[in-house]
């Protein structure tokens, strides 16, 4: 009897992180949630193929009994297109993801089946539906996973060659931020949920890799958990970074361990310098007054700092890329990355825009940090573009990147300019040109998998909902 086979796709991105640059190799690989799903299907009852498109053509020959698509909002389209050739051909399709667990009725119209959320508590259902023949619908569990027992993702199924940073290990799901712009409250939770830490090291001993990324929401969310890891990480020659908030990496026992276990760069959600505008949109931890401080005192043990960056808030005018590009510089980010405010559909942003009126784009391959979707407060959607695109390119201008060269210290050398050559020449490689042009409406209105935690917001999403059309809990 033919092997049953899986076959998991990864929609072509496109994005500054994902494009092969140098040596055919895009800096990050988009795939941790699909090998996380692979490591969910019985190797003893299936197949799996992967296949990544932002470096490999999809197969659509493959005789596959079931195809996986992961798609966020931008990609989300192409995800669709995927799914439609297939189902063209009589495979049945279930898609996973942000945007579809979001919007699970759009996603319907072009798959047989949608999960919503995370995928390990629904995937033996799907399974013995699929061989019945009866999968279809949207496969959500009633409770999250305790993150006890994960399965190690496979990460045999990787075409480890093809990307720079390739390893993500998950230590935690959940953030205790409630950044109105972000997906992660609503799709994980607001409160973290812990694998056990020799489940963590274990994983990190045999994925493959010495170099790793920590592919948590925030790794320092909390004051305690993530010094337990780092202390179980000394002397095991791994090197890692993390994405963390500022609060905590500000302190210089939790960066004395980070420095002792391996890490070599934290990515920090600064999202503006601006105190007003961090209020605005809830990201309250920040304190931009104490950005340049930050800095140097991670830098002092070692540590880069990938600085992560917005525009487009209602606060923001002409002149914030400039300021903010000046500060970086002086401040001595050792990289940035500047994305435009995009209120992805389901979140709180994206409720508040919508009831205002303001979003004019409601095409999805749009909404990819780049292309302005919406009408801005205090500037024209063509000059935040173009402003965008302007602090790049001062950012990573040779004049810049000469001036930011870590000569002193413990830094990273190396990786310090692979990742100022990538990020300059992806910046330059970017295809947007304009604003996204106006689109009608869609028909049906996202629904996030988890509601706030707020009584106020949990009503106005509940009542935008309701006024945007037809909806799934």
């Amino acid at each position: 009897m033919r092997t049953r086979l899986i076959h998991l796709i990864n929609p072509k991105t496109d994005s500054l992180t994902t494009r092969p640059i140098y040596f055919n190799r895009a800096l990050y690989s988009p795939l941790a949630g699909l090998l996380a799903v692979a490591a969910c299907i019985p190797k003893d009852q299936y197949q799996v193929v992967l296949t990544d498109e932002n470096i490999e053509t999809i197969d659509f020959d493959l005789k596959a009994d079931l195809v996986g698509i992961s798609a966020m909002t931008s990609y989300v389209n192409r995800g669709y297109e995927v799914a439609d050739q297939f189902r063209a051909k009589g495979v049945p399709v279930v898609m996973g993801g942000v945007h579809p667990s979001f919007m699970p009725r759009e996603a319907l119209e072009h798959a047989d089946a949608v999960v919503v959320g995370e995928v390990e508590l629904v995937i033996d259902k799907l399974l013995d539906d699929l061989r019945q023949g009866t999968m279809r619908g949207t496969y959500k569990s009633e409770k999250l996973h305790p993150m006890v027992g994960l399965q190690m993702p496979r990460y045999d199924l990787l075409k480890k060659s093809r990307y720079v940073n390739r390893t993500f290990v998950q230590t935690s799901r959940g953030c205790h931020q409630g950044c109105t712009f972000c997906a992660e409250p609503l799709m994980n939770g607001l409160k973290f949920r812990y694998r056990p830490v020799d489940e963590v090291i274990h994983e990190m001993e045999n994925c493959g890799a010495r170099t790793i990324s920590v592919n948590d929401a925030d790794f320092f969310g909390t004051p305690e958990r993530p010094k337990e890891v780092m202390r179980a990480l000394k002397g095991r020659g791994i090197q890692w970074q993390a994405g963390v908030t500022s609060k905590l990496a500000n302190d210089d026992s939790m960066l004395e361990l980070a420095a002792e276990s391996g890490c070599t760069m934290l990515s920090i959600g600064f999202e503006s310098i601006s105190r007003e505008t961090l209020k605005s949109v809830h990201k309250h931890v920040n304190r931009p007054e104490n950005f340049q401080a930050l800095v140097e005192k991670v830098h002092s043990y070692g540590i880069m700092v990938f600085g992560l960056f917005m525009f487009g808030f209602d606060g923001d005018t002409t002149s914030v890329f400039d300021d903010t590009v000046n500060f970086n510089v002086t401040a001595g980010y050792d990289a940035c990355a500047y994305s435009v405010l995009t209120p992805y559909p389901g979140t709180l942003t994206w409720y508040e825009m919508k009831k205002a009126g303001r979003i004019v784009s409601f095409d999805w391959t749009m909404y990819d940090q780049g292309h302005v979707v919406y009408r801005p407060g205090g500037m024209s959607a063509d000059e935040l573009r173009i402003g965008q695109n302007s602090a790049y390119m001062g950012f990573y201008s040779t004049q810049s990147i000469a001036s930011r060269f870590p000569v002193r210290g413990k830094r990273h050398r190396a990786q310090w300019m692979i990742y100022n050559l990538f990020m300059r020449k992806a910046s330059r490689t970017e295809h947007i040109d304009s604003i996204a042009p106006a689109t009608a409406e869609p028909s049906l209105a996202p629904m996030p998998p988890i509601l706030p935690v707020k009584r106020e917001w949990r009503a106005a999403v509940l009542e935008a909902a309701d006024g945007a059309g037809p909806h799934m809990m």
